[in-house]
């Protein structure tokens, strides 16, 4: 898509009301006097990893992230008809500054999205500094971490205590994003 024809998707998205997000550049809105402006969009990028099965799981989530401040990637929600979705996933892994891979299971023996987009996710964190976090893996319940992500990275649970794994993995996204450079 050309630039021109964003920019016209946009004005007539806007003419309709609300607002227009674009994923790693902000949020395009329309005043009552006609004007258009962007709010840049500098909230921390989080991309969420899911079997469909966990699906309602991963909006939950979603949630969470998005009313703590965080902007979440989550297919049911980010991606539009007539999208290359393989090919829109992998810039959203690849734009994220967090990839949260949902372990439970149902996704941990499963063939399929989810395995392809960690591995996608494990390519991408050997790009990242080795002091920063960027593959944050969760367990939904007692299910078994793969080896390969359990032997280097350590896993939180949000299970019995999903507040108390919310914090934690919040906790540890923040201290994280203080610590880099701006």
């Amino acid at each position: 898509m050309s630039a021109e024809e964003l920019a016209l998707v946009i004005f007539q998205s806007l003419e309709r009301g609300g607002r227009v997000e674009v994923d790693g550049l902000g949020v395009f809105r329309k005043d009552d006097g006609g004007r258009i402006s962007l709010r840049n969009s500098n909230r921390t990028r989080v991309f969420i990893a899911y079997a469909i099965e966990d699906v309602d799981k991963a909006e939950r989530l979603y949630q969470d992230l998005e009313s703590h401040g965080y902007a979440p990637w989550l297919d049911r929600k980010k991606l539009l008809p007539g999208q290359n979705w393989q090919q829109r996933i992998q810039e959203a892994i690849g734009n994220a500054d967090y990839f949260i891979a949902c372990f439970s299971r149902n996704s941990v023996g499963k063939r399929g999205g989810f395995q392809a987009e960690v591995r996608y996710a494990l390519d991408c964190a050997n790009r990242v500094p080795l002091d920063d976090v960027f593959l944050i893996p969760i367990r939904l319940d007692a299910c078994r971490v793969p080896t390969r992500i359990s032997r280097e990275t350590q896993y939180i649970d949000l299970f019995p205590d999903r507040e108390a794994g919310l914090e934690r993995m919040m906790k540890a996204m923040e201290r994280n994003r203080r610590r880099k450079p701006v």
